[in-house]
């Protein structure tokens, strides 16, 4: 990366930055900063890439909501986190996760529990029962939905 920009170059380099994947606010400026660009450029650039829709943290949070739920099997919980984390706020955060529809959340929650489940090699109970627990909480999935599952999956194992 060379060491200074002008705007006019900037602003490519950012258009291409955001065609490629969809990018939150934040990592568009942090990308700018690296480039040494100062708050005023900054601004600019930032009106330029939400005018000319490069940027718009509404697609950006449904589509990291879809694809973190489709590709990682993350859950709602850590998927809102994470878009926290990125500065988005809580009503786009609510529009991204309608993106992912119950029945899909409900079938790759299932799958990954059973999956899960199969594959812990462990002959205590108890703390089978906690890795379970721990992997599929950390995983973003809703207390009360890995409570239950583990009843059932429990039940199954008699």
């Amino acid at each position: 990366m060379k060491d200074t920009y002008t705007i006019k170059e900037a602003i490519q380099k950012l258009e291409h930055y955001c065609a490629y994947q969809d990018r939150c606010h934040e990592e568009v400026e942090q990308k700018l900063r690296s480039m040494k660009m100062n708050s005023e450029e900054i601004d600019q650039i930032m009106a330029h890439l939400i005018n000319d829709n490069f940027l718009n943290e509404e697609r950006f949070a449904c589509s990291f909501a879809r694809g973190k739920h489709r590709i990682k099997h993350w859950g709602k919980i850590r998927i809102t986190n994470e878009l926290k984390f990125r500065g988005i706020n809580q009503t786009l955060i609510n529009i991204a996760l309608k993106e992912i529809s119950p029945e899909e959340y409900y079938d790759t929650f299932e799958t990954l529990a059973n999956r899960h489940w199969e594959s812990i090699r462990e002959t205590n109970s108890l703390k089978k029962r906690k890795k379970f627990c721990d992997y599929m909480l950390r995983r973003g999935f809703e207390s009360n939905l890995v409570y239950e599952k583990l009843r059932e999956l429990e039940v199954n194992d008699q």
